[in-house]
């Protein structure tokens, strides 16, 4: 198994466990993520918006596949199932994750799913019907960036 991707196994690995440390440990400070809910995350807060998941997600449960990685760039399949804690609504979430590498860690993290079907778990009947609409995605961002901004706070998360 190439290198790489013993990493993609051991952050996957960890967040199954929900090790936000571990998952850190996993990734290069100047590293960048992207998904729907959080479009451009940086350094410390990528690390941060994990550690939130992991202790807000008591019930998260999640399998990891198709993980494949060479020297500069790898992909994983992953699906989490839990409990949405706003409204009390099951989601079972399907992504898919692209990396590029440096220096033997992940440098840049790239989640992609349907916005619109994970509302639709995640907020009922109103997600099911606006979901797909960008100020329902846009509130939905809002929402997510003012929960991560309250959390860091709270947790003391900020720039190390």
């Amino acid at each position: 198994m190439h290198p790489n991707a013993e990493l993609l196994t051991r952050f996957y690995s960890a967040f199954q466990k929900r090790d936000h440390e571990g998952m850190k440990a996993c990734y290069h400070p100047e590293v960048s993520f992207s998904d729907p809910v959080f479009p451009s995350l940086q350094g410390w807060q990528v690390s941060a918006m994990w550690h939130m998941l992991c202790v807000r997600g008591k019930d998260l449960t999640l399998e990891f596949s198709g993980i494949d990685a060479n020297d500069a760039s790898g992909k994983a399949h992953w699906e989490a199932h839990y409990t949405f804690s706003v409204t009390g609504n099951k989601v079972h979430n399907v992504i898919d994750a692209q990396f590029t590498f440096k220096d033997g860690l992940i440098h840049t993290h790239k989640d992609t799913f349907d916005l619109w079907r994970w509302a639709g778990m995640a907020l009922g009947f109103k997600g099911k019907a606006l979901g797909w609409a960008p100020p329902v995605q846009n509130a939905i961002r809002k929402q997510a960036a003012k929960g991560m901004k309250a959390f860091v706070a709270k947790n003391n998360l900020g720039p190390q």
